[in-house]
């Protein structure tokens, strides 16, 4: 295929890249960066800077590099949009309120893709720029099954402190194939108990396009509101979630310290 001359000016919300040099991007497919300045534990974090380059670009270059999808930012931030679109990215400005990285995406896909060309949507944080580009598309890998509503990735857990720790959430589910699962539940909890592995829940979701306007129209389930997890409403609506085991768990910034850990993984 003939490579296209892009030029690398602001892009408008409405376009979309179907090709980044000589690669053929699939047309079908939405990666939606959500990102905002207000993090509870690190504040302004998707412009916080690692080796020269802001957060979020390396996350958004990333993403481009998955090849997987035409790639937009979601934010409510002018600072997060100039970062993006100054590195030739595409940024969607979208309301401040919404509770949710979920709602945020929708929002933007409403505004980028309102033609509705994209009929799956990958969910991808702005806080993870160590990312193995490979895994945008094995999170995409289960909506190949029909039935699936939502997919998404798990590793497995190796670090005994992680087994018990809060904050890495745990996917519950029954196997389909050795590096498949379909979840059953998601908790902050050890689970399940008795021999065998524990999976460490990997945030990053592939919705079809009607399943993620499915979800944001659902208010806040029990289960969730407990746990502090929204991809239980999904469970709890009766959606089918399937998850891909795979080898890697991208580090996600949340605090100074994984910033710091972050700047040490990408410095040259």
């Amino acid at each position: 295929m003939q490579a296209h001359k892009r030029t690398r000016a602001a892009r408008t919300a409405r376009q979309f890249v179907t090709n980044i040099g000589s690669r053929h991007v699939p047309q079908d497919r939405l990666i939606v960066i959500p990102a905002r300045m207000h993090a509870t534990r690190l504040p302004g974090k998707p412009l916080a800077d690692i080796g020269g380059t802001p957060m979020i670009v390396h996350v958004w270059r990333r993403a481009v590099a998955a090849n997987a999808g035409d790639v937009i930012v979601a934010t409510d931030s002018q600072e997060i949009a100039a970062a993006v679109t100054a590195s030739g990215g595409n940024a969607v400005m979208t309301r401040a309120d919404h509770a949710s990285g979920s709602d945020r995406v929708f929002e933007a896909i409403s505004k980028a893709d309102p033609e509705r060309r994209a009929s799956i949507i990958v969910n991808l944080q702005g806080d993870l720029p160590t990312l193995d580009s490979h895994l945008v598309a094995r999170c995409v890998a289960p909506l190949e099954t029909p039935e699936v509503d939502i997919a998404t990735l798990a590793a497995v857990i190796s670090d005994p402190e992680e087994k018990t720790n809060p904050n890495v959430v745990k996917v519950v589910g029954t196997p389909l194939a050795e590096d498949r699962l379909r979840a059953l539940y998601f908790t902050r909890a050890t689970a399940p108990a008795g021999d065998g592995p524990l999976y460490h829940h990997i945030g990053i979701y592939a919705y079809r396009r009607g399943s993620l306007e499915r979800f944001v129209g659902l208010p806040p389930s029990p289960l969730e509101m407990r746990e502090k997890l929204e991809q239980l409403r999904a469970l709890e609506a009766q959606m089918r979630i399937d998850v891909a085991i795979v080898d890697t768990v991208p580090l996600g910034v949340d605090t100074p310290a994984d910033l710091e850990r972050a700047r040490r993984l990408i410095a040259p």
